[in-house]
């Protein structure tokens, strides 16, 4: 036996273990590393003996086992040492031999008085090896949702009689392997003054990597949810004052502003009006809002659209509504800049209503607020009416479930390695944290707030920088915590195996897929982005696409433009499993790069025809086949030579028509129809056929899904599927 082993089942150090071997006087070198069978006997024997001396207390040496974990005793041998213990109790008074190995040494000041010391534990397990554990109170020790009696007692070190003794109490009857529930073990476990924590449920691969938020979210507890800031993200044509627009709010309105305000931000920041924050996201232009979208993740709850009122829609405003709708996102409506001369706030009512957004004031339901991010004016209006769409919203998160979050932004930093911006949806992230970040795995080593001050913790709805990754994450990437390193790095591993094995890409797809998805019923229309080289060109085929209708298929244009495929374009189509379609354009080599990584396919034509042509036949092919029933034949049944479970031989007479082999039949009872069947083979004497004709009688070997009775009329047709027409 190792003596590193020896000393965990003696419950004692190798310094005191060695110091015990002196006193024995064993052959054991200073340098020796284990210990003969005999040798730890006589060590357990020495240790069971009671060694008395005048001057110690029995409180002393309950006070001392409460830091030692003493393994192979026995029940019997437990018995014995507490009713020991009772007796000497009675006369206040033991000795020790051995104080080392069991009590601290002590002056006569240092005795410990029973009343303010807490209540020895003395609890055995059963099995290979048993322990006692002393003075050990108030533990917390995590076990899964659900556990075996037999691990349960391994887990709080407490015999399995002992839990099942008190479980039968309590009229709940198990054996060691029984399993039972959380709510369960942790009324067990108070009884032994310990509490459980229940182990954190990690979130499977496919969740984390679909990035679906609504079905990651759903281990929020209800009871635990509480009110959440809002999260909103700004969005407009350049130079309509989206940033002087957020440049306002930060400096008025930012919460725990410096002093010397804010000369760097981590991509999104929060801001306060009256007592309430709102997290803001200030993303680069559209393509990180693209690019989070594309990987299934939607961190925003609302869409402020800033649009200037002397220049009112542009085409960065037509991109930036086309992305909002297709994420299904409320949109808010800022028309910026109302202290110049030449603003019309009617003109870009009237242009933004082309779009489908039509403002209040006219009937319509879009919120337009007029502001100036220059003077302020309206702006605390605007602010005003953030936060009643979030109360209509009712946005809740739990703070008290292991974190979700969805990163930002990222990128490499000389000093602290991969940084990461991250957006917590639900829970809290803690400094110390092992998390998941797409195939990347770490340990939170720091966090920073939107201000740059480091906090030790982030909950619900704040964006937070957080360092300590094994490598740099991509935008839209959901971090989850889980409970250790180990799990950590295997769920990283798993993740990083099922995009390999299922050539996952970031949420694109090609037009095969596309039309398998239409087919299966997943799908009901063709998503184009939509490329011309000239306004009128574009207007063109806007128009003979529309003409193309279908009550089961059609194609929707999410966004048009005049110019040439952009990387934006190519996003906008993978997040909304869609295509490119170009007119007379080009593509540069990183679109190519990008549409092959995206798995989104790019179709560029120079006939306007050639390209309507394409779509209807895409469309044609994605329509279900009309079926349709043909009848052929009609025949009677005269006799039943032979059945077994479903497959008849039967004798028919046919009536009219025709009886083709493999050919579907009714069959009618009483001019009713009963059940149906199908055709085997056909006999006419000894001769297999594929047809028989009126008049004539044949053997008929079938399946039916009736009883098939003499007398019974069989009516004979077939399927034809023809192809639907647009």
């Amino acid at each position: 036996m190792q003596i590193k082993e020896g000393c965990g089942k003696l419950g004692l150090t190798e310094k005191e273990l060695r110091g015990i071997v002196q006193d024995l006087k064993l052959p054991i070198g200073a340098r020796a590393k284990t210990l003969t069978a005999a040798q730890f006997e006589q060590i357990q024997n020495y240790l069971g003996t009671p060694h008395i001396e005048e001057t110690s207390f029995v409180e002393d040496v309950i006070q001392a086992e409460k830091n030692k974990v003493v393994e192979g005793i026995s029940l019997e041998e437990e018995k014995i040492m507490r009713e020991l213990e009772e007796e000497e109790l009675k006369k206040q008074k033991i000795k020790s031999r051995r104080k080392k190995a069991l009590v601290p040494e002590e002056t006569p000041t240092e005795k410990v008085n029973l009343e303010k010391s807490k209540a020895t534990e003395i609890e055995t397990t059963i099995g290979e090896e048993h322990k006692i554990t002393c003075g050990e109170q108030d533990r917390t020790i995590t076990i899964p949702e659900v556990i075996s009696i037999k691990e349960l007692a391994e887990k709080i070190v407490v015999s399995a009689p002992s839990i099942i003794e008190k479980l039968i109490k309590n009229g709940i009857f198990v054996t060691i392997n029984h399993k039972i529930d959380f709510e369960t073990a942790s009324l067990i476990a108070d009884e032994f003054k310990i509490k459980l924590k229940q182990e954190i449920k990690t979130i499977s691969s496919e969740d984390l990597l679909s990035g679906n938020l609504e079905n990651l979210l759903k281990q929020d507890n209800p009871e635990d949810q509480v009110i959440r800031p809002p999260i909103v993200t700004i969005m407009g044509h350049v130079d309509h004052g989206k940033t002087k627009l957020l440049d306002y709010i930060r400096k008025t309105n930012v919460v725990d502003l410096e002093a010397g305000g804010i000369t760097q931000h981590i991509g999104a920041y929060q801001a306060e009006h009256k007592g309430r924050k709102i997290t803001f996201l200030d993303t680069p232009g559209h393509e990180a809002f693209t690019a989070m979208r594309a990987r299934g993740a939607r961190v925003t709850d609302l869409v402020i659209l800033v649009v200037a009122a002397d220049e009112s829609v542009k085409p960065q405003t037509e991109e930036a509504i086309s992305h909002t709708k297709e994420a299904g996102v409320p949109l808010i409506v800022a028309i910026n800049k109302v202290d110049k001369p030449e603003a019309n706030i009617e003109k870009v009512k009237g242009d933004l209503a082309k779009f489908d957004l039509i403002p209040e004031d006219w009937g319509g339901k879009t919120i337009m607020v007029p502001v100036s991010a220059l003077t302020g004016k309206g702006m605390d209006g605007l602010l005003e009416t953030i936060l009643l769409v979030a109360d209509l919203a009712n946005l809740k998160a739990d703070p008290k479930r292991p974190a979700i979050g969805t990163v930002i932004e990222a990128v490499l930093d000389k000093n602290l390695g991969p940084v990461a911006t991250v957006l917590i949806n639900s829970g809290t992230l803690k400094i110390g944290d092992h998390v998941v970040v797409g195939e990347i795995y770490g340990k939170i080593k720091s966090l920073k707030d939107h201000t740059l001050k480091n906090i030790k913790q982030a909950g619900p709805s704040t964006p937070v920088r957080v360092a300590g990754l094994s490598e740099t994450p991509q935008a839209g990437d959901i971090l989850q915590v889980v409970p250790e390193e180990k799990t950590a790095k295997a769920k990283a591993l798993e993740i990083k195996e099922l995009r390999k094995a299922k050539k996952l890409r970031t949420g694109g797809m090609d037009m095969e897929e596309i039309i398998n998805l239409i087919k299966q019923g997943q799908m009901k229309q063709l998503k184009i982005v939509l490329k011309a080289d000239t306004k009128g060109s574009l207007e063109a085929i806007r128009q003979s696409l529309a003409k193309i209708k279908s009550e089961e298929v059609g194609v929707r244009i999410i966004h048009s433009g005049v110019g040439n495929i952009t990387e934006t374009d190519v996003l906008m189509a993978s997040a909304s499993r869609g295509i490119v379609i170009g007119f007379d354009v080009v593509t540069t080599p990183q679109v190519d790069r990008l549409s092959e990584r995206e798995s989104t396919e790019i179709r560029i034509y120079r006939i306007i025809y050639k390209l309507i042509e394409e779509i209807q036949a895409i469309l044609t092919g994605m329509l279900s086949p009309e079926i349709k029933e043909v009848d052929f034949g009609e025949g009677e049944v005269l006799k039943l030579f032979y059945f077994k479970k479903k497959e008849y031989t039967i004798g028919v007479r046919v009536n009219s028509g025709r009886i083709e082999n493999k050919a579907k039949f009714q069959i009618m009872q009483n001019s009713v129809v009963v059940g149906e069947g199908s055709v085997l083979s056909l006999q006419k004497q000894t001769t297999v056929v594929k047809e028989v004709k009126e008049g004539e009688e044949c053997g008929l070997k079938c399946e039916s899904s009736v009883k098939i009775n003499e007398g019974d009329k069989l009516r004979f047709y077939k399927i034809e599927k023809k192809q639907k027409k647009l």
